[in-house]
C-alpha cells in the first residue's frame, strides 16, 4: 500500500508525531482530498489537549484544509476528480436531527468536526464526507484559501448576518487572526470600520486593511469614540477577552448588536439596564456550513480580501503549532504539502 506523511496527536496533551499511514480509500460517500494547504488554527488546541468530549486518538487535526479531490467513494456524483474543494469547521451532519429537519445544520445535535470527529488536514491525503466540501474557486491560491475556511467564514458570516446597512459604523474589536480580516470584510460591505487595537502601532496597518477610523484601547476611551461617531451599530469581538469584550458594549448604538466569535475562556459581565436602554443586544456566532464557505471564497475571490499567513511545511507542524500559540504570527500559520 502507498505510504503517506501524517502529523498526529497520539493522546490529549502529547508532543505531536511526524508518522507514515497508507493512504486511506474514501467509502460510500466519501471522498479522498490530497491536501494542499492546511490552516493552524487556535481551535487545534482542541484535539492537542483533549478538550473536546469522545476524540478517538490518535488524531490528526486541522479544519482549515484546502486541496483536490483524489478518489471518489461510492454513490458520489456530484463531485468529480480533481476538482478544487476544502473542508472548514463544520465537517458533515446526521440530517435527521431536530436541527437538520429544519435545514439548521450548523446546529446539528450530531455534528461532526473536522480534525475531530475524523482526521483533519494535517496529512498529505485525508477522506471528508461529501456534506463536508465547500468548492473552491480556481483563481485562490491554496494557502490564502485555506485559512478562509476558517477565520474567513466566522467573520464573513457573522457580519453578513449582524444586520448592519452599508454606511453603518461597524467596528472590529482586534487585529490578528480573525480581525484583520473581520475589517477587510466590512470594508467591502460598505460599512464604515472603526478597528479597535492596543496600541500605536497597529494604526497603520488597520487603515491599511480598510478600517476609516483607528481606536487605540491602550490610549483612549474607546467606549467614548465610538459614541462620538454615533455609536456602532455592530461590534465584532474577536480578541478572547471577555472583560475587554464587556467594555465596549456602552459602544453600541440603539438596536445595536455585540456579535462575539472570539472563544473567551472568561464571561462576558452586562448589567441589564445596558442592554434595555437602546435595545442592545449579545449575540454569539460559530462558522457556518459548507455552503457558507463557498459564499466566503467567492467574496474574497471577487473583492480582493485575503489573510496574511505564514507559511510553514508539513514536517515542520509543530513548529508551526508553537508559533501560532505564541500570538505573534502576521496573522494565520498554514501547512503547505
Amino acid at each position: 500500500m502507498a505510504k503517506m506523511k501524517a502529523v498526529q496527536v497520539p493522546k490529549p496533551g502529547a508532543d505531536f508525531e511526524i508518522v507514515e499511514r497508507e493512504i486511506p480509500q474514501p467509502g460510500p460517500g466519501e471522498v479522498r482530498i490530497r491536501v494542499l494547504a492546511c490552516g493552524v488554527c487556535h481551535s487545534d488546541v482542541v484535539t492537542k489537549d483533549g478538550l473536546f468530549p469522545g476524540i478517538n486518538y490518535p488524531r490528526v487535526p486541522g479544519h482549515e484544509v484546502a486541496g483536490l479531490i483524489d478518489e471518489i467513494g461510492a454513490g458520489v456524483k456530484q463531485w468529480k476528480k480533481g476538482q478544487r474543494v476544502g473542508v472548514g469547521w463544520h465537517g458533515g451532519q446526521d440530517g435527521t436531527c431536530f436541527a437538520c429537519r429544519r435545514g439548521d445544520f450548523a446546529n446539528c445535535a450530531n455534528a461532526k468536526v473536522c480534525g475531530i470527529s475524523y482526521d483533519g488536514g494535517y496529512q498529505e491525503f485525508m477522506i471528508a464526507p461529501v456534506e463536508a466540501l465547500a468548492d473552491m474557486p480556481e483563481s485562490l491560491d491554496v494557502a490564502e484559501a485555506a485559512p478562509l475556511m476558517c477565520a474567513g467564514i466566522t467573520t464573513f458570516n457573522a457580519l453578513r448576518r449582524a444586520g448592519a446597512l452599508p454606511s453603518d459604523l461597524v467596528a472590529i474589536q482586534g487585529i490578528g487572526g480573525l480581525g484583520h480580516l473581520g475589517i477587510q470584510f466590512a470594508q467591502k460591505f460598505g460599512y464604515r470600520v472603526a478597528a479597535v487595537g492596543r496600541g500605536p502601532e497597529n494604526a497603520s496597518l488597520a487603515k491599511k486593511l480598510g478600517a476609516s477610523v483607528y481606536i487605540d484601547s491602550a490610549a483612549t476611551n474607546v467606549v467614548a469614540e465610538l459614541q462620538k461617531l454615533g455609536g456602532a451599530s455592530v461590534i465584532l469581538a474577536t480578541a478572547p477577552s471577555g472583560k475587554s469584550m464587556s467594555s465596549l458594549i456602552n459602544g453600541l448604538g440603539n438596536n445595536g448588536t455585540l456579535v462575539v466569535v472570539g472563544a473567551a475562556p472568561d464571561p462576558i459581565e452586562v448589567a441589564p439596564f445596558q442592554l434595555i436602554l437602546g435595545r442592545k443586544r449579545i449575540h454569539g456566532w460559530s462558522a457556518g456550513i459548507p455552503t457558507d464557505s463557498e459564499d466566503t471564497l467567492r467574496f474574497a475571490e471577487m473583492t480582493g480580501v485575503r489573510p496574511m499567513i505564514e507559511k510553514y511545511p508539513l514536517a515542520k507542524a509543530p513548529e508551526a503549532y508553537a508559533r501560532m500559540m505564541s500570538g505573534k504570527a502576521q496573522f494565520r500559520v498554514v501547512l503547505t504539502m
